[in-house]
């Protein structure tokens, strides 16, 4: 079965670098949107309502791909927020170092991996996605996504970009929708919704200059969450984490 799988994702991938039927007429770059947040911060519920805005906005010819990463450090002052991880956290302070920042704070918005601010800023977040929609990327395909037997399969294909070094594949399991009713700490009492809330970013390969990337990939899912509620990302990024050089995103369907 996973040979077929494969081999009609092989065929699929061929068609399309054929037809060119992946990127429509006047297409620009998908754009990689990351949100570092927390329900425990009481500044954080405006940039959560900006990524809903920017992922409503996102289309076929002019992509936005929004992950919304959940950092634990504010979970000590009352409300520990359910989506949180120290893994967001260390992503994060990876891109303080990266960047150049004296420090972490929430809510951060950064674009492509290289411009940062903070995150209810619509103004400079509509001139930076413009910014990057003009900046060529390598293509990436996500194909034959199947979820059974408690784990999601898909195949996934990148193009090594011309001069980038060692760029990293990572791909995103994310949940479309998520809320809570948040009941202490500095959000007590609110209602809070958000997007693209990262569930699982995961690593599963670098591009050798030359050749193009593919591989099969398997995420386990958790039983409880509903599967018409997914979305899968996948993204080239230069280490550091540094520039992100492409990105596709599909919804999982039930």
């Amino acid at each position: 079965m996973m040979k077929a799988l494969l081999l009609l994702a092989v065929l699929f991938a061929l068609l399309l670098l054929v037809t060119g039927a992946d990127v429509p007429r006047g297409a620009s770059s998908p754009v990689l949107v990351e949100l570092f947040t927390s329900e425990g911060c009481s500044s954080c519920p405006p940039a959560d309502k900006l990524l809903q805005e920017l992922d409503r906005q996102s289309t076929a010819s002019a992509p936005v791909i929004v992950l919304s990463e959940h950092v634990d450090y504010w979970n000590h002052i009352g409300w520990k927020d359910p989506y949180s991880s120290a893994f967001f956290s260390q992503r994060q302070n990876t891109y303080r170092g990266h960047l150049g920042l004296d420090s972490v704070y929430t809510p951060q918005m950064i674009i492509d991996g290289t411009t940062e601010f903070v995150g209810n800023d619509s103004r400079r977040a509509e001139k930076a996605i413009a910014e990057a929609r003009n900046t060529p990327k390598t293509p990436v395909r996500i194909f034959a996504i199947s979820a059974s037997g408690g784990f999601l399969r898909a195949f996934v294909e990148a193009e090594m970009p011309g001069a980038a070094h060692n760029p990293e594949v990572f791909v995103v399991l994310a949940l479309d929708h998520a809320e809570s009713q948040v009941s202490a700490g500095e959000n007590s009492g609110r209602h809070l919704t958000h997007v693209g809330v990262v569930q699982a970013l995961v690593k599963i390969g670098s591009l050798e200059r030359g050749q193009t990337f593919s591989k099969n990939i398997e995420l386990k899912l958790d039983p409880h969450v509903d599967r018409a509620n997914l979305r899968l990302i996948a993204f080239v990024q230069e280490p550091g984490p540094g520039k992100v050089l492409g990105a596709a995103q599909e919804k999982v369907k039930p």
